[in-house]
């Protein structure tokens, strides 16, 4: 591990501008909260910032708290088990609470913080063995298309990126409307949680939309007219607990006599960025939830997925995902499967 400065802000305003400058030997500097991602990247020489910024004194960038029309704060630094432990998000969002109680495991939740989940790196091996996330060869060609891809991109996957996002959070918090609050030299500026992210089509740029020194303060989770809508998060894991998702398809629906009057279907771990899916969507709309149904708009988010080589069995996993996230929302049985 390279040898870095170490800076502890008190001010969100100290923050940025630390961030801002280059750092020791002019190599850059990184934020850490938790850390229980950035260590590895650290110590595997993924990254090597010249200054780390330790966000834990701004105490003001974590909680919970209300906000107008019954919407709900979460302080970027807020610890995940905190967020899977608050009432009033187990009472508004019940879907985000159990996703948030579900992220890798006890001592991780106890440690990692909304910001870090949202904006962690991914987890493609190639970009964890330093080829960065276009993942080339020293002759410029895929590795991933020429190596081991069972892990990698399903949709979204026409190149040259062919990693996944790797928040399982994300997806529903997506689909719930959630927008970012960041901070930066430039000042506060507030945006769609799905514009946090992007693909990235040349080297050296990231999948995140953060400028120099901006950093994710909180995000708003609105709450809309007429109470809660009907969420559900299905994450499909090879083991329970400490390990990644596969696939994950959170779908949000609002009900009106038993028909599906609005509906949100988004999909993590498929794609280099949470995945939209409006044709799923529009299967829905006006529609009565029933396994067919569920098994239709499975078949519509996955429209256009493409394997790569060895990764063409994330796309049943993520049909089957969305069948059972639709099921789960509409709180209609699994029967028939």
């Amino acid at each position: 591990m390279r040898s870095f400065e170490y800076a502890r802000p008190e001010t969100a305003e100290q923050a940025v501008q630390l961030l801002a400058a280059p750092g020791h030997e002019a190599r850059g500097s990184l934020p850490v909260a938790g850390g229980s991602d950035l260590l590895s990247l650290l110590k595997d020489g993924v990254v090597t910032p010249g200054r780390l910024v330790d966000l834990n004194g701004l105490g003001d960038l974590a909680g919970v708290s209300e906000g107008e029309n019954g919407a709900l704060w979460l302080g970027a630094l807020t610890r995940i088990d905190a967020l899977a432990k608050d009432s009033r998000i187990a009472a508004l969002h019940p879907a985000l609470a159990t996703a948030f109680g579900h992220v890798a495991a006890p001592q991780i939740r106890n440690v990692g913080t909304l910001g870090g989940n949202l904006c962690q790196r991914p987890r493609c091996w190639y970009f964890r063995l330093g080829y960065g996330l276009l993942a080339r060869g020293a002759d410029g060609a895929s590795l991933v298309e020429a190596g081991d891809d069972r892990y990698h991109a399903i949709l979204g996957n026409d190149g040259p990126a062919y990693f996944v996002s790797p928040s399982t959070v994300a997806p529903l918090l997506v689909a719930l409307g959630a927008e970012v609050e960041a901070v930066g030299p430039e000042g506060t500026r507030r945006f769609q949680l799905s514009d946090l992210y992007r693909t990235p089509s040349a080297d050296g740029e990231s999948e995140l939309t953060l400028g120099r020194g901006e950093i994710v303060s909180r995000v708003r989770v609105p709450q809309t007219p007429g109470g809660a809508p009907r969420q559900a998060s299905y994450e499909v894991r090879q083991r329970t607990s400490l390990d990644w998702s596969l696939a994950t398809a959170a779908v949000v629906l609002r009900l009106e006599g038993g028909r599906v009057a609005r509906s949100r279907v988004v999909l993590g771990q498929v794609a280099p960025v949470p995945w939209s899916a409006p044709a799923a969507e529009a299967a829905l709309l006006g529609r009565e939830i029933d396994v067919a149904l569920a098994e239709k708009a499975a078949e519509e988010a996955v429209r256009g997925a493409r394997a790569l080589g060895r990764n063409g069995y994330k796309i049943q996993l993520a049909k089957t995902a969305v069948k059972r996230a639709v099921l789960a929302a509409a709180g209609a049985s699994r029967g028939g499967e």
